[in-house]
């Protein structure tokens, strides 16, 4: 997705930026973990293969990814981060410490027959081993919320502008209606929304589902489905809401900075 291109976000507690070229050999490295592998549902790439995938991410209007690091400051200070300027190596390699994704879908329910409906999926990795239970995943999973809920119009208006989702589908998503397709639509036009969040998560993963679940990711069924997941969603997007587990996580001066390295 382009519209991150040029932002990052920073709190006290963790430092996203746009997923960039400079990043792959670092992320390349992470992804020849066997464990990574298992734990993503992914096959090793070779260098080119994934400077490839990292270009089509970028351009993909139904994926949007940012790099977790490591906050700009680490003082205990009440200081908000947002006093503080990127730097080239503010997300070199050795702050780099993992990635959190948004796989944007529509969803008819599973016969095809409900009204549809927008679903944004995370997909949250910590891939530093020495960065893990340190309080990164819950911090960027929130800070990644509260971009995707202040900006969910934007993301949403080039998810349908990218050409993944037919005309009458779209037509739909904006009146809350079924429009036939030599109908004049009359209804009118609502802005675009996420019904929800959606995660899923191995159910040997405790960890990630306790992370989620703390943060009121509900599970859609009591049984995991056949490939052994459990689906949990959260509907409550407010900004609210959202602002208010940042605070209860300590991150603070949560803020969006200019990020002006350009591939």
């Amino acid at each position: 997705m382009l519209l991150n291109a040029n932002i990052a976000l920073s709190s006290s507690k963790a430092l996203l930026v746009p997923y960039s070229s400079w990043h792959v050999p670092q992320y390349h490295e992470w992804m020849k973990d066997p464990e990574i592998q298992e734990a993503t549902a992914s096959e090793p790439l070779t260098l080119e293969e994934e400077y490839a995938m990292q270009s089509s991410w970028r351009q993909d209007a139904d994926k949007l990814t940012f790099i977790v690091c490591r906050p700009l400051s680490t003082a205990s200070t009440e200081e908000e981060t947002s006093q503080h300027q990127l730097q080239a190596e503010s997300d070199g390699p050795p702050n780099m410490v993992g990635d959190i994704n948004l796989f944007l879908r529509v969803d008819n329910g599973e016969e095809g027959d409900s009204p549809p409906i927008i679903v944004g999926e995370i997909e949250l990795m910590i891939a530093e081993k020495n960065s893990q239970r340190r309080g990164f995943g819950r911090a960027a999973l929130l800070m990644f919320m509260r971009y995707i809920v202040q900006y969910q119009g934007a993301i949403l208006e080039e998810f349908v502008s990218g050409g993944g989702v037919d005309v009458e589908t779209v037509r739909t998503l904006r009146t809350g209606v079924e429009v036939e397709a030599n109908e004049t639509e009359t209804a009118t036009a609502s802005t675009l929304e996420f019904k929800c969040l959606s995660v899923k998560i191995g159910k040997e993963n405790l960890r990630s589902l306790a992370l989620f679940e703390g943060l009121e990711f509900e599970k859609v069924d009591s049984e995991p489905n056949f490939f052994g997941e459990f689906e949990l969603r959260r509907k409550d997007l407010s900004l609210g809401g959202v602002d208010g587990a940042l605070g209860k996580a300590g991150a603070r001066g949560f803020v969006a900075l200019p990020y002006e390295r350009t591939e």
